[in-house]
């Protein structure tokens, strides 16, 4: 297994350094670098490594999870607690605060949902960065304090 991978990284390599030679050159106007042969089956190549990395590093984390019960309760764990800082965020998100009104005063049109998205995303972000400072301030309190 491990010599097929290697044959077949170094296929690739030469793929990739064939290729390169072939992109255009700094003079070419955009539009037409964009439609080179060459520039497009790089980034199919690089799609589709890409593609094999996501699901070869999802499939071993989720064989550890299910090799290692403990891990899998923990994630689950931090999955819901996620789950429900995302649901008081969104809660807590308003749009009747009169955004729509100011965004729309400066040409940019919004619905209500896109502004209840918004304030959701970043009461998640200020809920996390709450949580993670008061999780390092305890464990640096109780560090402290058990010496």
């Amino acid at each position: 297994m491990n010599k097929i991978v290697k044959i077949v990284l170094a296929v690739i390599g030469v793929l990739a350094a064939i290729m390169w030679y072939q992109l255009p050159s700094k003079d070419m106007p955009v539009s037409e670098a964009i439609e080179s042969g060459a520039m497009n089956t790089m980034f199919m190549l690089m799609y589709l490594l890409l593609g094999i990395a996501v699901a070869a590093s999802l499939l071993f984390t989720i064989k550890n999870y299910f090799s290692n019960p403990k891990s899998l309760k923990k994630t689950l764990m931090l999955v819901v607690g996620f789950l429900v800082v995302v649901g008081i965020a969104y809660g807590l998100s308003d749009a009747q605060d009169g955004t729509i009104e100011a965004m729309a005063s400066r040409g940019v049109e919004t619905t209500e949902s896109t502004v209840k998205r918004i304030g959701t995303g970043l009461n998640v972000f200020f809920f996390l960065v709450i949580i993670a400072i008061a999780s390092m301030a305890w464990g640096g309190l109780k560090k402290f304090t058990s010496k």
